[in-house]
């Protein structure tokens, strides 16, 4: 008895010696001021009001902020492998930019030392640097928080969150932004800018016993973390953590510069971080901007006026001339020559002031709004109707280049009917902001559609949106009374009306010459994925370049993937990876599987078919957009034993890797359509 009884006693101590070795982190940093057990280096520095500045907005500055002693995240078994310890962390931060532009970003760190080795500033976020990157040896996991694009690190945004493993070219990336829920219970992607002055809380959590990462960000103006979070990703960190490791943050600046700011911090093992209290927030500092002389003589209107009541009258009269006068509209001669303009005052009602809860999109173009015209007299515009619902672009730029784009949108696009094509209802000038009003696209862009998780396109859908770009594009080639050449054709800018049905839209880039004439050559511009080949060498945007966009389109649609996809090993180029489902006597295996078999076989190869066809290298082998729609609309039939022959390797029909440089190799064969007796 006594012998059990001290087996007992043995069992519990011991189970309390296991408990108490357990060294689990639970720690919240509610501002770092006077802030226990914090590790600083570089430019990295705590404010009077405890705000934690990695960068001060100089250039080519790096500044680490750690938690001072390492973190158990990870054990080892009797085998010697690594179990990773589940964590959660959440912080909120604020990038602010003095002038137009900065720069580069800030990353959340997991290392094994602070000490991070070889680090640069610039693109490798202070985390890595380019003697270091991409080496297992570094042992780094972080996620970042980047505001520059750098095609050397395969980016394709400058407003992105990354996972980043041993390397600054990012796992996963998504452009910022949160998820909401609609009071129709579907997801909508709201947009967050990162380099905004505005602070952003983010969440990461990693659950060590099922591999999964989530990372959400959303302005505090959010005050309940979002549902559905921006990336959640199967990540194994056995490989990359140790058993002991450093958290923290690093930041970086170069040309563009930025102040970085860590406003609060909690993180937790083997739990849910302690939630940060919003109210408690400490303050950063602000350029200060001199005051106005219109206050300046105010004040001394106060002072000579000598009583209240004429104080009060005069600030009243001074607000209202104010107002009034910002929101009037100085006219300049090219203005008279297009019709259709709207006043501003007009469209800053019909947003109310632009604000940020009609905020539909951002981009590198501005921000679009949703907004309701109101009642319009005769002839003081174009005539919509009152209570119209609209999309306004606001494009805030005051360059030669930015109104080049204006007046080339408005030039073309307002003047152009048609059913497939997005009409614009008016325009404004008003200072530097270029205002474009649209007709409103209530079911948004057909990229969001694609690839933002909601509710999949039946094939019938995709089919009627395929024919619609189709016959758009076909109207700007040959039947209005210039040839347009859109140069943007991407799923971005086709949207959906109330009826799903498609309009192309954007007319920034276009350009317009006559029918019969060659077109000039012009700066390279577009989306990387879409772009012609012949683009880089001639730079002529032809209705053959469209032509080639509207394949990567088919394909990307007909697929449920982008055209240019970031890869393990190399980037996955979609037109190759059909053309090889094609040679692999399995073409219908490249349709999204999403649609889990529910479309029409004979359709579906037409679409794949006509994807790679007008995806042809040589713009002398494309379709034009007639014989394509004849196709789409049953006028051409696709013979039933037409198949894809792939020959004759040098004749650089399709791209292939697409590299930083935008250059093409010619490493793919020719594809023609025959009736090949045998098949393959």
């Amino acid at each position: 008895m006594a012998a059990s009884g001290a087996a007992l006693c043995l069992s519990v101590v011991l189970l309390l010696v296991a408990v108490c070795c357990r060294s689990d982190v639970d720690f919240i940093y509610q501002g770092f001021q006077h802030a226990p057990n914090l590790s600083l280096d570089g430019s990295a520095s705590v404010l009077r009001g405890g705000a934690l500045q990695l960068t001060n907005g100089s250039e080519r500055l790096v500044g680490h902020a750690f938690y001072g002693s390492p973190v158990a995240l990870g054990t080892l078994d009797n085998q010697g492998d690594l179990a990773v310890t589940s964590f959660s962390t959440a912080f909120v931060f604020d990038i602010v930019t003095i002038g137009t532009g900065g720069g580069h970003g800030l990353a959340f760190v997991v290392a094994p030392s602070r000490a991070l080795p070889g680090v640069s500033p610039e693109i490798y976020l202070g985390v890595l640097g380019p003697t270091t990157n991409g080496k297992a040896s570094n042992h780094v996991f972080a996620v970042e928080f980047d505001t520059v694009t750098d095609l050397e690190m395969k980016e394709t945004n400058g407003n992105h969150v990354g996972v980043d493993v041993n390397s600054l070219v990012s796992n996963v990336s998504e452009q910022a932004a949160y998820y909401t829920t609609g009071a129709d219970g579907e997801d909508r992607k709201m947009p967050v800018k990162l380099e905004s002055a505005q602070q952003i809380q983010a969440w990461i959590d990693y659950d060590g016993g099922t591999s999964l990462l989530n990372v959400t960000v959303a302005p505090v103006s959010v005050t309940d973390r979002p549902q559905r979070p921006l990336i959640s990703t199967k990540l194994d960190l056995r490989s990359v953590f140790k058993e002991n490791m450093y958290i923290g943050f690093s930041s970086a600046t170069g040309k563009l510069a930025s102040s970085h700011y860590i406003l609060a911090w909690s993180f937790r093992t083997n739990g849910l971080a302690q939630p940060i209290d919003l109210r408690r927030l400490p303050k950063v500092p602000r350029q200060r901007t001199p005051a106005p002389k219109v206050l300046i003589i105010k004040f001394a209107a106060v002072a000579c006026a000598g009583t209240l009541a004429l104080v009060a009258a005069a600030m009243v009269t001074a607000l209202w001339l104010r107002h009034r006068a910002a929101l009037a509209d100085k006219m300049e001669d090219w203005e008279l020559e297009h019709p259709q303009r709207i006043p501003y005052i007009e469209l800053y009602k019909a947003t109310k002031g632009f604000k940020e809860s009609g905020l539909l999109g951002s981009g590198g173009f501005g921000h679009v709004y949703k907004g309701v015209l109101g009642r319009r007299r005769s002839g003081s515009g174009s005539g919509s109707a009152s209570g119209e619902e609209v999309a306004i672009k606001r494009i805030s730029s005051g360059t030669k280049q930015g109104m080049r784009e204006f007046v080339a949108e408005i030039s073309s696009l307002g003047r152009m009917r048609h059913r497939n094509l997005v009409e614009l209802r008016g325009w404004c000038k008003h200072g530097d902001d270029l205002l474009l009003v649209y007709e409103f696209m209530p079911n948004g862009s057909l990229d969001a559609h694609l690839f933002g998780g909601g509710k999949v396109l039946t094939w019938a859908q995709r089919l009627s949106v395929i024919r619609g770009v189709a016959r758009g594009l076909l109207y700007l080639h040959e039947e209005w009374e210039h040839v347009v050449v859109h140069r943007d054709v991407k799923a971005n800018n086709v949207l959906l009306g109330a009826d799903m049905g498609a309009r192309l839209g954007d007319f920034g880039l276009a350009r317009l010459y006559e029918h019969g004439a060659a077109p000039g050559t012009t700066r390279v511009a577009g989306t990387l994925g879409y772009m012609a080949p012949e683009l880089t060498v001639t730079s002529r945007a032809t209705t053959a370049t469209d032509v080639f966009s509207f394949g990567a389109l088919l394909l990307e649609v007909a697929c449920g993937r982008r055209p240019v996809e970031p890869g393990e090993a190399a980037d996955v180029i979609l037109v190759r990876w059909v053309r090889d489902c094609g040679l692999d006597g399995d073409l219908m295996r490249a349709v999204d599987p999403r649609l889990d078999g529910c479309y029409d076989a004979a359709e579906a190869r037409l679409v794949l078919w006509l994807g790679m066809v007008c995806s042809q290298g040589r713009p002398e082998a494309r379709p034009s957009m007639r014989q394509v729609c004849q196709f789409l609309n049953g006028e051409e039939v696709l013979p039933e034993d037409a198949v894809l022959v792939f020959s004759d390797p040098d004749s650089s029909v399709f791209p292939g890797s697409v590299l930083s440089s935008m250059t093409w190799s010619s490493s793919c064969g020719t594809m023609s359509v025959g009736s090949l007796h045998g098949g393959r």
